[in-house]
């Protein structure tokens, strides 16, 4: 059943009923609504409290962001990921409640509390890719890469035979820092995301052209550029590519600021 990330971009939240247990996949926060919106804060149509097992396909807060208020409801059941998005969860979550924590109007004062992070993390395991995980003796679980960031995985079950992968988001392959996503030939139920796939992006040596020419450019009428980026994943690639710049001389040497703690933290994991 779809709850969430169809339809629309964010708000991933998916509920498979599988060999008698309630698996969620994701649980995300959705975006560009106004913070009041209902789609966030009303009641999840499922019971939290029957929920088995919930598997995040990676850190991003449209797919991990209401895993608090998830807790909140009453969930004590599993958490799984690879060990990398369980990494940068702990950071991504404590951002989230630094913003949405301050409001006492609807109540997010409650859900977004250093208990329930920390009661999420206590939950919250971590797999590497292709490990097998047993799920019941007909149910079993890997994770594929999905190339997207850090820690991103495809979720595949396997049930009498069957194969049914959940993708996350994909790509955007070739990545300066991460393999690309596995090619999958032999699922027979995928449900994809699909946000970009009716167009192609540019190849990653023209992205690292024009970056170079608009840096060159603001270095000679003496600018300042400043580049606004996400903290997670955009923002390593792009000291990653900087530094290739320097380092091949195609750009001029200057101070380079990093400005955002949770970009730094995130850099660390």
């Amino acid at each position: 059943t779809f709850y969430g990330g169809t339809g629309s971009i964010t708000g991933s939240n998916f509920l498979l009923e599988i060999d008698n247990k309630k698996i969620l996949i994701d649980c995300g926060l959705t975006q560009g609504e106004n913070l009041d919106a209902e789609v966030n804060w009303g009641s999840f149509i499922y019971n939290p409290k029957e929920i088995d097992i919930l598997f995040i396909t990676h850190a991003h807060v449209d797919h991990l962001g209401l895993v608090p208020k998830l807790i909140q409801e009453g969930f004590r059941g599993k958490i799984y990921s690879t060990e990398p998005t369980r990494a940068l969860a702990l950071p991504m979550l404590e951002d989230t409640a630094g913003i949405l924590g301050k409001n006492t109007d609807l109540g997010l004062d409650k859900i977004y509390t250093p208990e329930n992070i920390k009661l999420t993390l206590s939950l919250w395991e971590g797999f590497s890719y292709h490990q097998k995980i047993n799920i019941t003796s007909e149910v079993g679980v890997s994770f594929l890469n999905a190339g997207h960031i850090l820690g991103s995985a495809m979720i595949e079950f396997i049930y009498n035979g069957k194969k049914i992968l959940f993708t996350g988001d994909l790509g955007n392959s070739p990545s300066p820092l991460l393999p690309d996503t596995e090619r999958v030939t032999d699922a027979d139920y995928l449900v994809m995301e699909s946000v970009y796939g009716d167009r192609n992006h540019e190849s990653r040596d023209d992205r690292r052209r024009i970056l170079a020419e608009i840096i060159q450019d603001n270095h000679k009428r003496k600018g300042t550029l400043i580049i606004p980026t996400f903290s997670l994943e955009r923002s390593q690639e792009l000291l990653f590519e900087l530094d290739a710049l320097l380092e091949d001389h195609r750009i001029p040497i200057m101070p380079i600021f990093f400005d955002s703690p949770l970009a730094i933290r995130l850099t660390e994991v």
